[in-house]
């Protein structure tokens, strides 16, 4: 009967060892790796029949599995997850690679450039999909309102936040207005709400909508009720989006070349609400997070990992970047590249600032 390689759910070091081994030759070559094979990269003097009683136990604690008949085994999930962890040895970067990152993100280009040269330089070093979320933006405070009344019973309300940010909305009132009418009430409304962000405006509104109307007089009806319109499909300024660069790279992995597959992922590229889901879990973590498959909580992504560092300015995290790509990937490799890249992009930032 074999040395057992469980302590619970610890395993020994020589399990560790031809699990580390087991993995590292996966990710190089992406064939399942054999017990020969695998005892000689490990140079251990172990028989055969040892070693494959060892893959066996790692077999049974759902680390390795047998894709097919043959001899080899290819990690798990959850072996990528023990070797991420526990096992696996970060390469530093080159100072030639930390030179080109930094060299391409410089303080003169504006924030949008600085985004997608960041996806570009994640793409180009990883040959994987490199993203980067737009920095978000602090919601800018209502500088003024202004009415035009407009043929049958719509006005556009122009919702003025500075000389960049101007918003028109097109809304619907019971009756006509006239020019005057709509002159006093964004009156009213400005002295109310001016220097307030969206956000706050609309709390505001929904406090004086549950005010008894009785007590208002038609103007400040008139106003609120207007008011709720407009403000209730104007842009709060903090929506999120992000760049992706290099999704096609993706098409190059062989396990990632199933048709329907590759579909469901460019469809979530697409779709960008369940990446953004993903990439809003790492905004409150801390240093590298890496989604092995299912671990990401989105089926797009079930044979994807997905590395993601948060970049930060002035002591305030504005956004994640990071890559998407199959589960075998240089994990010693990849990790540097994102954390660096987030570095250096918060480095750039603070100097704009």
């Amino acid at each position: 009967m074999s040395e057992s390689v469980v302590n619970e759910t610890v395993i020994n070091e020589r399990a560790q060892l031809l699990l580390k081994t087991l993995i590292e030759r996966y990710i190089r070559e992406g064939q399942p790796v054999g017990s020969r094979a695998l005892a000689q990269d490990a140079g251990l003097d172990l028989s055969p029949a040892t070693v494959r009683n060892v893959v066996a136990d790692l077999e049974r604690l759902g680390l390795v599995s047998a894709p097919h008949t043959s001899a080899g085994r290819v990690p798990t999930e959850q072996g990528y997850r023990m070797f991420i962890d526990n096992l696996l040895t970060i390469k530093p970067l080159g100072s030639s690679d930390v030179q080109t990152l930094a060299s391409t993100l410089t303080p003169q280009s504006d924030v949008s450039q600085l985004v997608e040269s960041a996806s570009s330089l994640l793409s180009g070093f990883t040959q994987m999909a490199g993203l980067v979320m737009l920095p978000a933006q602090k919601p800018a405070p209502l500088r003024q309102i202004e009415f035009l009344p407009l043929s049958e019973n719509r006005v556009l309300a122009i919702l003025v936040f500075n000389e960049k940010d101007v918003q028109n909305r097109v809304i619907h009132t019971s009756r006509p207005y006239v020019l005057p009418e709509l002159e006093r009430i964004a009156g009213y409304l400005n002295a109310q709400f001016t220097g307030k962000n969206v956000q706050t405006v609309r709390r505001d509104l929904l406090r004086e909508m549950e005010n008894a109307q009785s007590n208002m007089d038609r103007l400040m009806r008139s106003a609120i009720e207007m008011a709720h319109q407009v403000f209730d499909d104007a842009d709060t300024g903090d929506s999120q989006d992000y760049i992706m660069a290099g999704e096609t790279n993706l098409m190059g992995y062989e396990e990632m070349a199933d048709v329907p597959r590759l579909r469901q992922l460019f469809d979530a590229f697409s779709e960008k609400q369940g990446i953004l889901d993903l990439l809003d879990k790492s905004l409150h973590a801390q240093g590298v997070q890496i989604f092995i498959g299912h671990e990401s909580g989105y089926e797009a992504l079930d044979n994807c990992s997905v590395v993601t560092a948060t970049y930060s300015a002035n002591d305030e995290v504005l956004g994640v970047l990071g890559i998407i790509g199959p589960t075998r990937m240089a994990y010693d490799r990849i990790i540097p590249v994102v954390d660096v890249t987030a570095k250096l992009l918060g480095t750039v930032l603070n100097q704009r600032n």
